[in-house]
């Protein structure tokens, strides 16, 4: 199993705790309340980093709680004590890894006059969120688990494609209340908006079609796709007639 290195965004935390990289969580330290509590939330983040690690490298049905407890050097029954099961850490670790709300949250807060820039804003950080290669390591594990065990599919689908859809359709809301786009289903547009951006952007990575997509390829795309959309739903949109 290759050795893991642990990020600065798990290794500060635990520093800042008195906890040094390594060290066993069996170990008993005499702190004051609130040192025990930053150590323990910091020990929760340690785990969650390696045990996604070790997720990632062997899949998840070929993890243990034994072998996460040893690489972590204590004991399973520490590692109990703060995730109840397998799948509580895993549904930890999909979570902290998606974080699709705090890393679009920026790009939603783009109040700019003018939409087609705030829309081709979206769909860039968009892109950039679900082609990165950690994003498709985490969608390659959820498709080959998800099969057997259904809820690790709903764990990525719940904290990662809905969290995108739902704060896009916010959003679009709001700009319909604005004037700027015209009122409707506010999820399926934001859906729609998603999915053109994609346009096929993604599958050609899962399916390792060529070279991976090109800024140059990407803004392409997010630029067809924000066309299309205001063509269907911009204020000045003439509604089809059925």
């Amino acid at each position: 199993m290759p050795s893991v290195d642990v990020s600065d965004a798990a290794s500060e935390p635990m520093q800042r705790a008195g906890i040094q990289i390594g060290q066993p969580l069996d170990r008993e330290v005499e702190r004051d309340p609130h040192e025990v509590e930053s150590a323990r939330t910091s020990r929760r983040q340690y785990i969650i980093h390696i045990a996604g690690e070790i997720f990632l490298a062997n899949g998840y049905s070929a993890t243990s709680m034994s072998s996460i407890a040893a690489r972590l050097g204590g004991s399973k029954g520490t590692l109990y004590n703060y995730f109840s099961s397998k799948e509580a850490l895993f549904s930890a670790f999909m979570q902290e890894q998606l974080g699709v709300e705090e890393r679009l949250s920026l790009s939603f807060g783009f109040w700019a006059d003018d939409i087609e820039l705030a829309l081709q804003e979206i769909g860039c950080r968009f892109l950039d969120l679900i082609l990165s290669e950690r994003a498709e390591t985490i969608t390659r594990l959820v498709i080959a688990e998800s099969k057997r065990f259904p809820w690790v599919g709903q764990a990525f689908y719940e904290n990662g494609p809905l969290q995108g859809v739902q704060m896009m359709a916010r959003w679009v809301e709001a700009q319909a209340k604005s004037g700027r786009l015209r009122k409707g289903d506010a999820e399926q547009q934001a859906m729609i908006f998603l999915e053109l951006c994609k346009s096929g952007l993604q599958q050609r990575i899962l399916l390792n079609l060529g070279a991976r997509p090109t800024p140059a390829e990407r803004a392409k795309s997010v630029a067809e796709a924000t066309r299309v959309f205001l063509a269907a739903y911009g204020d000045q949109a003439v509604q089809l007639k059925s």
